[in-house]
């Protein structure tokens, strides 16, 4: 399914023209810090799936929760961020905010992370897998999904 979305401003139009790996929420406290939200929505997509245009975006560069870089990407005008690049994930993968999809509703969540960190008001919804930090690969995602990743991270190297 191909989605499109943007910045608040509209300098920065983007289309996704695959689906995700995973659709994850993050509870942690640097999302509720770089959001000001109890969590955020993330696509984690290779990069290479998400055109963006006209505008080139701007990024700056903050130490994650693993002591890696955390790259938050964001339109200059408006300051909308659109997506992540952690430095200790795959190469050429990102994490597209489900928030600036045209449609955020055409995307569900499968899994929420770092509930450890989760405000105590909300409410996980039953059946979808819950952790209190990050979770192994091999326990959430499908083997179709392992395998695209291992393809597309060797695209990158």
């Amino acid at each position: 399914m191909i989605r499109s979305g943007g910045c608040a401003c509209g300098a920065i139009r983007y289309r996704v023209t695959e689906d995700p790996f995973i659709v994850h929420v993050c509870h942690c406290r640097d999302c509720q810090r770089h959001t000001g939200s109890a969590f955020v929505i993330n696509l984690w997509i290779e990069r290479r799936f998400v055109e963006t245009e006209p505008a080139p975006t701007q990024y700056f560069r903050l130490t994650a929760g693993t002591g890696k870089p955390h790259d938050i990407y964001y339109c200059e005008h408006c300051g909308t961020r659109l997506w992540s690049r952690y430095h200790a994930s795959f190469a050429g993968t990102i994490l597209l905010r489900a928030g600036t999809l045209d449609e955020p509703a055409s995307v569900t969540p499968e899994v929420h992370i770092f509930t450890r960190d989760k405000l105590p008001w909300v409410a996980l919804p039953e059946g979808v897998p819950a952790f209190a930090g990050m979770y192994r690969l091999n326990d959430v995602w499908s083997a179709a999904m392992k395998e695209r990743l291992k393809r597309n991270s060797a695209l990158e190297a």
